[in-house]
């Protein structure tokens, strides 16, 4: 429709519009003469004169001035003679003033076929400003880089810019006149009429509405604009319709959407490095990676660690038949993906064929992606049929196989899938999951170097644990070792058999962790086995292991030396720098025994004292080291108040004590090593 005003029941324009209000043409006619003979109301408007005053009158006799009335007669008389006249006169208004004003006028004759003269009269400044307003909005709309247009109240198109052919791919010719959901199919026809509708409905503009599709101007591509709607009403406030402005946001929305991604690969990166390895334990620091990946990167992710990593072998991880074994330590999987946790029993062995894809990740050592997984490729994807099947039911359609590579080896692989989020993986995925696995790596691999040296610590410090004497007429024996669930420490303890039927009691701590601090309590220990053998008194014995701790470096322990004499009821002690023994007397009173302050083994130069107590029979005394009563929260008072407490009272057999000592103190898995050692005495057999 090119006409916008409002029309009644008939099909007439209803109201007019507003631009002759506002620019208020006055008509007056003159006969042959000059003189005035129709005033309209307009002429009076302009000029002031009603038309009392001037009807009958010469008109440049009222209107101009005397130095341009001789022009003016001339006007008059070509006009008279048939000429149109048109021109910009200063006339004389009513109040005094001069008011220039623009002309048009021609000859007519009236009903009876007299001549006459018909002026039409402007004021000249309000012409220009619509001249000026109307050349600066035709520019604008024309040459502007924004894709304009005007739809009138029932969403056909009234104007468009040249802007907007463009970025259809239509005419102007095409689109006047014609709906909007009857040309631009290929878009969001309810969501842009839904939105012009509203802004008519409101008069509320609507800015920076993204819409998407397709058109003419580009068929093969969806793009996206913002699109801003503005209600248009003329002067009288009647409503014309709905003004549009667009522009294509395509690249801009891809490159903010890459400014997004990239935002989000750096925040899953960081939140890596304060969530990944926060432990030395191997299926934990698993658990961690596959944690950052899902849901951020993937619906579902598995780690799976090498068997040959898990076991401390050298051998390569491809076996001769081509096959790779693993061990599934982790898996996490989204919402909705819960499902695919079928697919890996974790902690259980599952060989991976030679075709099969993380056999291919580790055997390349380079990233595998599978950006559209299809029916077929799940078999290879999947070590069996019946994983294959698992991945088909959570909707596996994008995978990922990444290794874990840290120093120059293999140690297993990430594994990545996505089943509700549509988009397949990409190289910026491959790139963000390198990264991953990279840092994940360096952890999993300290938690296999950290679990194989603990376990050679173990070992070690097992294998150097005393076996008891079998023979010990007048006294009785009981023992406890628990290691730290992180590094294994240097504690030990021994029981020697001395001459006379004593026995030489031996509790200590080596300072530091791992195999090296088990290893030089495996030299102390055999120094002290050695030195016993000369039947050194307890000051004296330490004093030697003091002058040997010190050759051995930097290395510092505490130990407590006790001689046990059950047949004589005595017993003789001296402290390295260690906690003092428990003596609980028979009637079940205990005491923390209070021995001569000593250095510890490798100080050097500080001489060592010992101090005899009576032991009568049925008396025990307990060895044991901090890690059975320290706490990092609390004083070690607290704990050596605990000890002595639960070791009082009625005498219970010493297998009973051990358990409730340790049950009492350490319910858990200590994170320092653990030695208890008690001697009870009796009286000997005949």
């Amino acid at each position: 429709m090119s006409d916008h005003a409002p029309t009644d029941a008939t099909g007439l324009g209803a109201t007019p519009g507003g631009l002759l209000d506002e620019v208020r043409v006055a008509v007056f006619v003159l006969d042959g003469d000059g003189a005035v003979v129709l005033w309209s109301p307009e002429a009076e408007a302009l000029f002031g004169y009603r038309a009392e005053d001037v009807l009958g009158r010469r008109a440049a006799g009222i209107l101009v001035p005397d130095r341009l009335r001789a022009a003016v007669d001339r006007w008059f008389e070509r006009t008279w003679a048939g000429e149109a006249w048109s021109g910009v006169v200063p006339v004389l208004c009513a109040d005094g003033t001069l008011r220039r004003v623009e002309f048009r006028s021609r000859r007519l004759h009236d009903p009876r076929g007299a001549p006459r003269v018909l002026a039409h009269a402007a004021d000249t400044p309000t012409l220009r400003r619509l001249e000026i307003d109307l050349a600066m909005s035709l520019s604008l709309i024309n040459q502007s880089p924004v894709a304009l247009a005007l739809f009138d109240t029932d969403l056909r198109w009234l104007r468009v810019n040249p802007a907007l052919e463009r970025l259809n791919g239509l005419p102007a010719e095409a689109l006047l006149g014609r709906r909007y959901r009857d040309v631009l199919v290929g878009t969001d026809v309810e969501g842009v009429e839904g939105a012009m509708r509203h802004v008519l409905a409101t008069g509320e503009p609507l800015i920076d509405h993204r819409t998407t599709g397709r058109t003419p101007a580009d068929p093969q591509r969806d793009h996206v604009w913002s699109v801003s709607y503005y209600r248009v009403d003329d002067q009288s406030g009647h409503t014309i319709g709905v003004g549009t402005s667009a522009i294509d946001v395509t690249e801009r929305q891809r490159a903010d959407a890459e400014v997004a991604a990239a935002r989000e690969r750096l925040a899953v990166i960081a939140d890596a490095g304060t969530r990944i390895g926060t432990t030395l334990d191997l299926p934990r620091t698993a658990r961690e990676l596959a944690e950052v990946a899902v849901p951020r990167l993937a619906d579902l992710a598995a780690v799976d660690v090498l068997d040959s990593v898990l076991g401390g072998e050298t051998a390569p991880p491809v076996r001769p038949d081509g096959s790779v074994l693993f061990r599934p330590l982790a898996v996490v999987a989204g919402q909705g993906s819960d499902e695919g946790r079928a697919a890996y029993r974790l902690g259980e062995a599952a060989s991976h064929g030679p075709r099969r894809v993380l056999t291919q990740c580790v055997r390349e050592a380079r990233p595998i992606l599978l950006a559209r997984v299809l029916a077929p490729a799940l078999r290879h994807i999947a070590r069996n049929e019946e994983v294959a099947r698992v991945f088909a039911g959570v909707g596996v359609h994008s995978f990922l196989a990444v290794p874990l590579t840290a120093r120059g080896e293999v140690l297993g692989t990430l594994s990545l899938c996505r089943t509700r989020n549509p988009r397949p993986f990409d190289q910026e995925d491959v790139a963000l999951a390198g990264e991953l696995a990279a840092r994940a790596a360096i952890s999993v691999d300290n938690a296999r170097l950290y679990s194989r040296e603990r376990g050679t610590a173990l070992t070690l410090q097992r294998s150097l644990l005393p076996r008891l004497p079998r023979s010990r007429p007048g006294i009785d024996i009981a023992c406890r070792y628990l290691p730290a669930v992180s590094e294994i420490g240097g504690d030990w303890f021994d029981v020697l058999e001395l001459g006379a039927g004593r026995l030489g009691l031996v509790v200590g701590d080596v300072m530091g962790k791992g195999v090296r601090a088990a290893a030089i309590m495996g030299q102390l220990r055999s120094t002290i086995r050695a030195l016993a053998l000369l039947d050194l008194p307890p000051a004296e014995l330490l004093s030697h292991l003091d002058a040997i701790a010190t050759s051995l470096g930097d290395s510092i322990a505490t130990c407590v030396y006790a001689v046990c004499d059950p047949r004589d009821g005595w017993c003789e002690i001296s402290s390295a720098g260690h906690l003092p023994p428990v003596l609980v007397r028979p009637d079940g009173t205990a005491e923390l025994l209070d021995l001569p302050n000593a250095v510890p083994l490798g100080v050097g130069g500080v001489p060592f004292t010992a101090e005899r107590r009576r032991l009568a029979p049925g008396s025990t005394v307990a060895l044991f080291t901090d890690g059975l009563v320290e706490e990092r929260r609390a004083p070690i008072d607290v704990g050596l108040r605990a000890m002595t407490r639960l070791l009082s009272g009625a005498p219970r057999p010493l297998e009973e004590t051990c358990d409730a000592v340790l049950s009492g103190l350490r319910p858990t898995t200590p994170e320092d090593d653990v030695a208890l050692l008690l001697a009870r005495t009796h009286r000997p057999g005949p």
